[in-house]
């Protein structure tokens, strides 16, 4: 796997957490740097370890499903990027409008984790695709966290309208790299 199409793959998985920054910030929930600073920490250390966690599930796993594997990593991808886009799609109002500060406590570990979810299904690919996980997941861990950090500054200046975008973005890259994992193992 190229660094490419690694940095691809982090980014977007970083836009859910992205949008969420950038909803939190644009709320005005995360106003100081401490609060930034340990909201983009969270959703990079959640987004290292998910595909860790996955790998290590989809290795105990992978030599019964060698003959699949591109079927398997298509249909993740495929899934994850297809959610992303129905979610960027829906007129439903986020739930970014918590009561919680969302850069504190129980709320951000939930929300850490929630944005995290499509990583462990990324992590399971790469372990069918037989990609050593310690290298894309810091990746994934360190893009997610700038482009959360820079998500929060941007949601001080420009407010809510972006987030949608931003997580339709995010899909339609997850469903593209699907699809090229599925043609390179067709052809």
């Amino acid at each position: 796997m190229s660094f490419l199409e690694i940095v691809v793959i982090a980014c977007g998985l970083a836009m859910d957490a992205a949008a969420v920054s950038l909803a939190a910030a644009a709320a005005g929930f995360v106003q100081d740097v401490r609060s930034s600073c340990r909201l983009a920490f969270h959703f990079g250390l959640f987004q290292f370890l998910m595909p860790v966690l996955g790998w290590l599930a989809g290795v105990s796993f992978a030599v019964y499903f060698a003959a699949v594997d591109h079927w398997i990593a298509f249909g993740l991808l495929a899934f994850v990027g297809g959610r992303m886009l129905w979610n960027g799609f829906s007129q439903e109002q986020e739930e970014e409008s918590i009561a919680n500060d969302p850069s504190r406590g129980l709320t951000l570990v939930l929300l850490s984790l929630a944005t995290s979810i499509d990583a462990l299904a990324i992590g399971l690919s790469l372990s069918m695709l037989e990609v050593t996980i310690w290298y894309p997941a810091a990746m994934i861990g360190i893009i997610t966290a700038l482009l959360s950090a820079l998500a929060i500054m941007i949601g001080k200046k420009v407010g809510t309208q972006v987030g949608k975008r931003m997580e339709m973005l995010g899909g339609a890259v997850l469903v593209a790299i699907g699809v090229k994992i599925l043609v390179e193992h067709l052809l």
